[in-house]
């Protein structure tokens, strides 16, 4: 009997001369109700020793939640405090060079900073730990509800009991002045146009039907988590890596990339154009790229065309002037031969300044040239402005403006200033956790378009004989999906006008 809180009704049906009464309902089915609880919930385990404590851990959406905000508080954290940057944590005295310089921003805190690994948050013990305490968790609840989802998939339960058919959330009630075989028919051929599978069983004097619409759509569910473990994994990956974001490479010139690489990039060639307002239109570089003074790659490189080699890329990102200049030792011996890419301005913006080393000399010279568009009356067209200090040295040891193709002697060497150029800028990157990062951006974006736009459906229906007809029963839970309700109605809309019409009888 129903419950004084799902009204019956009834009507006869105004189409093709049906008798028929329907009683539809929806609501809330109490956990104590739900037939189904053993396919819906989770697995469980029993707790007996630590093992199982761990487990149970790990597969608490507390757990992953706890971590997930704890990794992002570090992501916060490196944010917000200034990081190292990448290449001077395997050398002590730059990193403590850096420490000094930083010291004055946070003061006593600094030590305490840097004894947390918190100025390289993102390579310390707490972020690789807590990545590798989410993927666990994320793994472990995988393998908890993949089981539950095989065999609702493969196996699901076909019949349920009558308490459910009346009090799911959806469910709806035909009488129909038909024969049961019809009625079933009728109700099988709403569901294949709706693209159900049904799977048929004898239940008592009844005959039961399970139908189901994209079964393995909750694996998507699956899919998406454990994206996340190759996102994580790419992303500590990366830290292995390099980014250089100021590779100035004046044209005709060689720079070694570094960073523990044995990679050298050069280029041969540099183009730009520019429209007739000013602005630029294209810029590229034609470049070769030598791995143990072996050429292993050549392509010309525009904007977010790259070269790439493996797992380095060299894009196009800035441009500029260089200078080309010979150092000679008093006996003609080259000390030094190269473009030199005049990367940075002077405060007031008149001058172009680029910077080289000698260190067998212990010498670091400054290029100066005049900045495009500037007039400087001390620096005349064809002529370059050089500044040579020893060692860490504050003052220059020697100030000189050279002519082009005439040397200077400053501190026993020919400084000679031959020919302007231009140099070309690029990013230097090398990320060897990029690959699973894009996996994981796929399996995503795969996994969540599985559970979004393909929703998995289940419902339960029963139709038996009763006096001067059949009746259907047809149930279903809209867990999570609300769009359901709607899509429900419209399949009894179907099966009530797919019912053959059938002599009336009383009674």
């Amino acid at each position: 009997m129903p419950s004084a809180g799902c009204p019956r009704s009834s009507r006869p049906s105004a189409s093709r001369g049906i008798t028929m009464s329907q009683t539809a309902r929806t609501g809330t089915l109490q956990a104590a109700q739900d037939p189904l609880d053993d396919i819906e919930g989770e697995l469980s385990l029993p707790v007996t020793d630590l093992a199982d404590r761990l487990w149970h851990l790990f597969i608490s959406m507390r757990t992953g939640l706890a971590l997930l905000l704890f990794l992002a508080a570090l992501a916060l954290v490196g944010t917000l405090v200034a990081q190292a940057p990448p290449g001077i944590a395997g050398d002590p005295a730059a990193y403590q060079g850096w420490l000094e310089a930083i010291r004055p921003r946070f003061g006593g805190w600094t030590g305490i900073l840097d004894a947390l690994g918190l100025f390289s948050v993102f390579n310390s013990i707490w972020f690789k730990g807590g990545v590798v305490l989410l993927s666990t968790s994320i793994l472990a609840c995988s393998i908890n509800r993949s089981p539950l989802l095989w065999r609702q998939a493969t196996r699901p339960r076909t019949t349920v009991s009558e308490s459910f058919l009346e009090h799911a959330p959806l469910a709806e009630l035909l009488d129909a002045a038909t024969t049961p075989e019809v009625a079933r028919a009728a109700l099988q051929r709403a569901l294949a146009h709706r693209g159900y599978r049904t799977i048929e069983s004898a239940d008592g004097e009844a005959v039961a039907l399970y139908a189901d619409r994209f079964r393995w759509a909750p694996f998507g569910t699956v899919i998406a988590h454990l994206s996340l473990i190759f996102i994580l994994a790419g992303a500590v990956l990366g830290q292995a890596g390099f980014r250089v974001e100021d590779l100035a490479v004046a044209v005709g010139s060689k720079v070694a990339i570094g960073n523990g690489t044995n990679l050298e990039i050069e280029a041969v060639s540099f183009s730009d154009s520019y429209y007739d307002d000013g602005r630029p239109a294209d810029y590229a570089s034609h470049l070769v790229l030598y791995e143990n003074g072996v050429q292993v790659a050549e392509r010309t490189i525009r904007v977010n065309d790259p070269l790439r080699y493996g797992d380095v890329s060299f894009f196009q990102s800035f441009y500029g002037p260089a200078a080309d200049v010979r150092v000679t030792d008093s006996s003609g011996a080259f000390v030094y031969e190269s473009g030199v890419p005049l990367l940075w301005r002077s405060n007031d913006d008149t001058k172009a300044i680029g910077r080289f080393a000698l260190p067998s000399q212990n010498l670091v010279v400054y290029v100066i040239g005049v900045a495009s568009g500037r007039v400087d009356p001390a620096i005349r067209p064809g002529q370059m402005q050089l500044e040579v200090y020893q060692g860490t040295a504050s003052t220059p040891t020697a100030i000189e403006v050279v002519d082009q193709g005439q040397p200077v002697t400053v501190a026993g060497l020919d400084f000679t200033f031959l020919r302007e150029r231009q140099f070309t800028g690029l990013i230097a990157s090398r990320d060897p956790g990029a690959p699973l990062v894009w996996l994981g951006t796929l399996l995503l974006v795969g996994g969540v378009a599985l559970v979004f736009f393909f929703p998995a459906r289940r419902l339960w229906a029963r139709v038996r004989p009763i006096s001067g007809g059949a009746r259907i029963q047809v149930a279903a839970i809209t867990r999570h999906d609300v769009t359901f309700e709607a899509a429900f109605g419209s399949l009894i809309e179907d099966v009530r006008a797919g019912l053959d019409p059938a002599p009336s009888r009383e009674g």
